[in-house]
């Protein structure tokens, strides 16, 4: 029977969805950084980005979190 209360308890699930959207967020950026730091730095980096790589990462950073956007909204009409 405690298994059953645990199971309903609702301060449970709300940790619970917490803890699921915190992994969501790691998964966004760790893919981020990997698909922006490919995509913009092409050379060993030094110890600061080039202009270029600076906007690169910025651009590719701001188009993938928008696409991020789009896709959940279209996820959340279905």
């Amino acid at each position: 029977m405690a298994t059953m209360d645990v199971d309903n308890s609702p301060e449970l699930r709300r940790l619970l969805e917490q803890e699921k959207e915190q992994l969501m967020a790691k998964q966004m950026v760790s893919k981020l950084t990997s698909v922006c730091w490919d995509k913009c730095i092409t050379s060993t980096p030094g110890s600061k980005f080039s202009t270029g790589e600076t906007t690169c990462l910025s651009n590719c950073a701001r188009r993938f979190l928008d696409m991020s956007m789009i896709l959940a909204k279209r996820f959340q009409l279905k």
